[in-house]
């Protein structure tokens, strides 16, 4: 194996820490503007787009692992075929989170039922970023995955 071969293969267990981390901040940027927000056109505006932003990125990470990431995963590691349904259950379970909260977004629900909800997705998502990692950084280590990298783990 080359050398640019063997850092793309470690590349993907890298590549999915730091997509998390960024979906770890644009949930803080979210909550900030939660705190913010008030009654103000502008601060309404910029929950908006904080919240949608955030939602479409998370949706857009958890779709592109579903499609593109698990099933490299399962053909290479069917043992592990238990552990990616356990994960998707979750992506299904953030998915619907997410909804909640694009509604509460829509009709201007306020500052703490939208902080209610912010909580409810923050926790199952953390819950979800750790068990996926103590459980696929290994393989993801020398999983030979040819896919773009923003397809794969989404646009963050």
């Amino acid at each position: 194996m080359a050398e640019g071969e063997s850092a793309r293969l470690v590349a993907w267990s890298v590549e999915m820490r730091a997509v998390h981390d960024r979906l770890r901040e644009a949930l803080r940027v979210t909550r900030e503007a939660v705190d913010d927000g008030g009654p103000a056109p502008d601060a309404t505006r910029d929950l908006l787009m904080f919240c949608r932003g955030f939602c479409a990125a998370l949706t857009q990470h958890h779709e592109g692992e579903d499609r593109h990431l698990f099933p490299a995963i399962a053909a290479a590691h069917p043992h592990l075929g238990q552990t990616l349904r356990a994960l998707q259950q979750d992506h299904s379970m953030i998915a619907h989170l997410l909804t909640e909260l694009q509604h509460a977004v829509d009709h201007r629900s306020g500052p703490a039922e939208l902080v209610r909800h912010l909580d409810g997705i923050d926790a199952v998502m953390e819950s979800h970023f750790g068990y996926e990692e103590r459980q696929l950084l290994g393989v993801l280590q020398s999983l030979d995955l040819q896919a773009d990298v923003r397809s794969v783990l989404g646009p963050l």
